[in-house]
């Protein structure tokens, strides 16, 4: 039986005399044009974006060269590395593998998976590998990330990083069935055992989203109070993976990444909540979260605040 945790942490205090170095690094690893001719910018964008709304410090958009250019433009206040394509517009799986190491001892958390696409051929697979098999800094996986990983066989012999997978019930359905887990995320009464049994598995924390979100490390859960159906629209999801990672990269150390998943879930449904306040149950985009985040971290720091 695992335990139930009720109240979400308090928001860490924010040091007066900090710079962008003191808040943290949060790079994000996405984006990719697909040979069917779909294009993925947005999403690795708006995580970027998301991150630096939450308080950190820097991110940096990890994109294949041929979509990078217009991720800067959705993402500006973020810095760039690109990661190489072949003649076929692939990414090439060892060389984005290399630029991703050289940027692990200068980052604070690494988010993969928003816009990634599902390329088997590409370097996608080597990326997810990479960056769950390295113990150097904490992952937040999303998306593609989630889908690339339910195809590796060895994916649990594998998993080595301290990590936050946050899927939605069909992505938990391809990976626990990957990992032969049988469970339903949709039933509320077994989604808290559901989102342990992956949990425990993986020996991560595991976000499962939708109504009454779940966050576990497999011990203990929490039920998000916070949030509401205008979350039902392309790209929030993404705006919850840099939410997540950009309290990973502020206050790991102050908080465990239980936490930062916790508290990323709360302030993701309460910008939701704040912005439906105002609109009403539809309409939201993305973008509207994103600028709701200030707003509802303002209040979680309010003397009177009531988390």
């Amino acid at each position: 039986m695992i335990e139930q945790v009720h109240e979400p942490p308090c928001l860490p205090p924010r040091d007066p005399d900090g710079h962008k170095g003191t808040f943290g690094t949060v790079a994000v690893v996405g984006g990719h044009s697909g040979d069917d001719g779909t294009v993925m910018i947005g999403a690795p964008c708006l995580a970027a974006n998301a991150a630096l709304r939450c308080g950190a410090g820097l991110a940096v958009l990890m994109m294949p060269a041929t979509v990078l250019r217009f991720g800067m433009q959705i993402a500006p206040c973020a810095t760039a590395v690109e990661l190489p394509v072949d003649d076929d517009d692939r990414v090439r799986g060892s060389e984005a593998v290399q630029r991703i190491d050289a940027m692990l001892p200068t980052i604070d958390c690494l988010a993969v998976g928003p816009g990634l696409g599902m390329d088997k051929t590409g370097g996608a697979p080597a990326i997810v590998l990479r960056a769950i098999w390295q113990e150097d800094v904490p992952i937040v996986i999303d998306a593609d990330g989630l889908n690339q990983l339910a195809t590796m066989p060895n994916a649990a012999a594998d998993f080595h990083a301290s990590a936050v997978l946050t899927p939605h019930p069909g992505e938990y359905r391809r990976l626990a069935a990957s990992l032969s887990i049988d469970a339903d995320p949709v039933n509320p009464r077994t989604r808290p055992e559901a989102a342990a049994l992956l949990a425990q598995r993986l020996g991560c924390i595991v976000v499962l989203k939708g109504p009454g979100t779940i966050i576990t490390d497999g011990q203990r859960f929490c039920e998000n109070p916070t949030g509401n159906a205008v979350l039902a629209a392309g790209g929030s999801g993404d705006v919850l993976t840099g939410i997540i990672a950009g309290f990973i990269a502020q206050f790991v150390g102050d908080l465990d990444l239980f936490q930062c998943a916790a508290l990323g879930a709360y302030v993701h449904g309460l910008a939701a909540d704040r912005w439906a306040d105002r609109h009403g149950s539809a309409g939201m985009l993305a973008t509207d979260l994103i600028d709701e985040i200030p707003g509802a971290l303002a209040h979680l720091r309010r003397p009177d605040a009531v988390q």
